[in-house]
């Protein structure tokens, strides 16, 4: 691994790159050296706003001697295809979620980095922020006792309504449970443990959507995936967690987690945000009380896991091997509900160490 600043290159300049450039063109220990996507344009647009970055093809970028890491923000089906590029052609790499489409795919990207000794990571990082690192720091010192049960909600009407490109939401690999179910997961299994089984049901009560805003605006697409899923994990330690992810509702006053334990309950705030305020209540207390920062990093934001690379010396805990089981988790949840059955999760991962109160500088 080389030495610190990482140097990036940037494959994937659609709507989500914006995020991360409010981020790593700040991390002391990180770098953007190029940019490439499909679109050239794009790519210029993001090289042109970083100092001493280029805009390069796909496939210079990834052969680039001077590019470490690869972040890949590609759309879901390529999210493998890429990754495997970029480590055929000795880079480690960091992808946004899911790992792959597939649990295949992402199985071969697990293996291809494994044996060229390279770094396969992947989103979410929010985890690392200081909501989710805050609760998992009470959790782990027994503010709630013994964990016993949590609760994870996510509804929305649909991202058509907002994305101007909505297409890969509603094809497989998207939908609510792989779009927005990996920040929920990656989160229960942060603070809970890995999971051993699932039980669920789905449904997908539309077989078109309608793009409400861009320049396709009133164009139909059509819906190939589950738009709403709710199911049971079972978690190792013998946690229950209910999760329900839907584009088919309207609103819910409670996209946060909740987590109850035997002397205690606690709030965690959206795990699709970096931080927001962990309350608990505990027996025989005055109710509610708002627990201070205790760990993650201080204003992190998507890209902080390139730090977290560079800062654990090339492993980082938003790792491989937890979004492996994180795809696996859904997937199997995903067969459950067709299947009319309780599904055995088939892998497991270490729970991610904690992350120090970090302030970033």
């Amino acid at each position: 691994m080389s030495a610190a600043p990482l140097k990036v290159g940037v494959v994937g300049c659609g709507n989500i790159v914006e995020q991360y450039l409010a981020t790593l063109p700040h991390l002391a220990d990180v770098r953007i050296v190029a940019a490439a996507d499909l679109d050239p344009a794009r790519a210029e647009a993001v090289a042109s706003r970083i100092e001493g970055a280029r805009a390069l093809s796909v496939d210079e970028l990834i052969a680039d001697p001077e590019v470490d890491l690869v972040l890949n923000l590609t759309i879901p089906a390529a999210h493998d295809k890429i990754a495997l590029a970029a480590i055929a052609a000795g880079k480690h790499v960091h992808g946004e979620k899911p790992l792959a489409a597939t649990i295949e795919g992402a199985r071969a990207v697990l293996d291809a980095a494994a044996e060229a000794g390279l770094v396969a990571s992947c989103a979410p990082d929010t985890v690392l922020g200081t909501g989710t690192q805050t609760a998992r720091v009470a959790i782990d010192e027994g503010a709630i006792g013994t964990p016993i049960a949590a609760t994870a909600v996510m509804m929305t009407p649909g991202h058509e309504r907002w994305h101007p490109n909505p297409d890969f939401y509603y094809q497989p690999g998207g939908g609510p449970l792989f779009d927005m179910g990996p920040y929920y997961v990656s989160a229960l299994v942060t603070l809970l443990g890995p999971v051993v089984s699932v039980v669920g049901a789905a449904s997908a009560v539309r077989s078109e959507r309608t793009i409400g805003s861009g320049a396709r605006a009133g164009e139909v697409i059509p819906v190939n995936v589950d738009t709403h899923v709710t199911g049971v994990l079972v978690h190792e330690s013998g946690a229950l967690s209910t999760l329900v992810m839907s584009f088919d509702t309207v609103a819910s006053r409670s996209s946060r987690i909740e987590i109850h334990g035997t002397t205690g309950s606690m709030v965690v705030p959206d795990p699709n945000h970096f931080d927001g305020d962990v309350e608990v209540n505990v027996l025989d207390s005055d109710g509610w009380a708002v627990l201070p920062p205790a760990g993650g990093y201080v204003d992190g934001g998507r890209g902080i896991a390139l730090q977290d690379f560079v800062a654990t010396g090339g492993a980082p805990r938003t790792s491989g091997e937890l979004a492996f089981h994180v795809l696996d988790v859904m997937e199997s949840l995903i067969r459950a509900a067709h299947e009319g059955r309780t599904i055995p999760v088939a892998s497991t991962c270490d729970r991610p160490a904690p992350v120090p109160l970090t302030e970033l500088v």
